[in-house]
């Protein structure tokens, strides 16, 4: 299906008009080549004109010897997928792993148990769709977070009554899978993100798979994220867009939303803006949907055009939460909570990501020490690799098992993964762990410094 806009373009839906007016809108982008005596990069800027491409290109949080180095070792890439082929500086990090990421999309959760609750198939759908659009205001964030360790894991209760665990379960090619649970719903995904690295930018395709499960009535919706790109990576300050489709699909009764993601154009014109419908099985639209994503998102009835209907008005059903002011990291109060302890069960497995020597370090500004953590966890993994390899044994994962079903996306085939339960029935309810252990989180206080990080197949001496 295409774009909800372009549908209704011949009967001149609101949003039709709308998203046909912001196509004609381009970001601006100026070539530093010539500039800088770079080739073939390219600073875009949302927020100016062309006139200020050079002073643009100077900016961002490179020294330029740190840039000149980067570009330097980049530059071979092009063209390449470098989700985990290269090893990057600390500079460019956030105390916070690609697992980690994931749990953050469950803070608005509040709005799948809205779902589940509603009566209404139509409403139902802006509900868990809109609950898809909120994590896109973290995800603006243009810090690089870690890749987990093979095996890591990340643990998460104390949230609207939700149990989240994620495992890190192949590292060639990088893939994770991830469930969270509470009265109102189930959440499973397998995510195998791939890159392409285009110079000062890289494109980001969500190569996944993303259901929810709402149990008043055993309904699944099926989720396809829009690709993300990452601008100015070297040159200039970096800044996310993600243009494109977002499609949510209720796979029980094939209702669907389709958001677009409007294309940052000319001085920011029509960035953040997402607009669709909620279609029935007939894709006849239903709902209109208008807002930001980094903001809130409404909905209102429409007519078979796409129109609204007289006498109704929009209604928001989610806006973002405030923020932290000059935070480092431009975290979110959850984003923090997610680190903290606060929110790990009493018996915390030691392969947690909140225990990553490197994460902790950046965490606490030791740029040196994390940079020497970070190095010293690649060099293990490398080694229980070879160790793996040796003993012609594979690893596998604790909390997840692999499927026979192979799913296709629009970048490609993905493996799935499904939860096995049993992190339920070993280690949550009996206080177990297995594998790299447990740490005692009873008080809710845990000195990382003093803590072993233990994602590991194998023991030192074996490995």
């Amino acid at each position: 299906m295409g774009s909800p806009g372009n549908e209704k373009a011949e009967s001149k839906g609101f949003l039709a008009a709308m998203t046909s007016g912001f196509s004609l809108f381009k970001a601006v982008k100026s070539s530093v080549n010539g500039l800088l005596g770079y080739e073939n990069l390219v600073v875009i800027n949302p927020e100016g004109g062309k006139e200020d491409g050079e002073e643009e290109a100077y900016r961002g949080r490179w020294r330029q010897e740190e840039r000149d180095s980067y570009w330097k070792m980049m530059q071979k890439y092009i063209g390449s997928d470098v989700t985990s082929m290269v090893t990057l500086p600390v500079i460019i990090f956030e105390p916070m792993t690609m697992i980690q990421k994931i749990a953050e999309l469950m803070e608005y959760c509040h709005l799948l148990d809205l779902a589940d609750k509603c009566g209404d198939p139509y409403l139902r759908m802006v509900y868990a769709s809109s609950w898809a659009v909120s994590v896109y205001y973290a995800y603006q964030r243009t810090w690089k977070p870690f890749n987990p360790i093979l095996g890591e894991t990340y643990e998460m209760v104390n949230h609207d009554g939700m149990t989240f665990i994620a495992e890190q379960v192949s590292h060639h090619p990088p893939m994770c899978a991830g469930h969270a649970e509470n009265e109102h719903f189930t959440y499973d995904v397998t995510s195998k993100l791939k890159t392409k690295f285009l110079g000062n930018s890289v494109d980001v395709y969500p190569v996944g798979r993303t259901r929810v499960c709402l149990k008043s009535d055993g309904v699944v919706l099926d989720l396809m994220p829009p690709p993300t790109k990452v601008n100015n990576l070297i040159f200039g300050r970096m800044w996310v867009d993600s243009p494109g489709e977002m499609v949510m699909t209720n796979l029980t009764t094939g209702d669907k939303v389709v958001l677009h993601f409007q294309e940052c154009g000319w001085f920011g014109a029509g960035r953040y803006e997402v607009d669709g419908y909620v279609f029935n099985d007939a894709e006849e639209p239903k709902l209109l949907m208008t807002g930001k994503w980094n903001e809130s998102m409404s909905y209102q009835p429409c007519d078979k055009n796409g129109d609204p209907l007289s006498g109704t008005e929009l209604k928001e059903v989610w806006r973002v939460a405030a923020a932290p002011e000059n935070d480092r990291f431009q975290y979110t109060y959850f984003a923090h909570k997610i680190n903290s302890f606060d929110t790990a069960p009493r018996s915390l497995l030691a392969s947690d990501s909140r225990l990553r020597p490197d994460r902790y370090a950046l965490e606490m500004n030791d740029m040196s020490k994390a940079g020497a953590e970070k190095s010293s966890l690649e060099e293990r993994q490398r080694a229980e690799k070879r160790t793996r390899e040796s003993k012609g044994e594979t690893f596998t994962p604790r909390w997840f098992d692999m499927t026979d079903e192979v799913a296709s996306t629009p970048w490609g085939d993905l493996e799935i993964y499904q939860y096995n339960g049993k992190y339920d029935d070993e280690h949550r309810h009996r206080g177990g762990g297995g594998g790299g252990g447990v740490i005692d989180n009873s008080d809710g206080i845990i000195d990382v410094g003093m803590k072993e990080f233990n994602p590991w197949q194998y023991n030192y001496n074996d490995s």
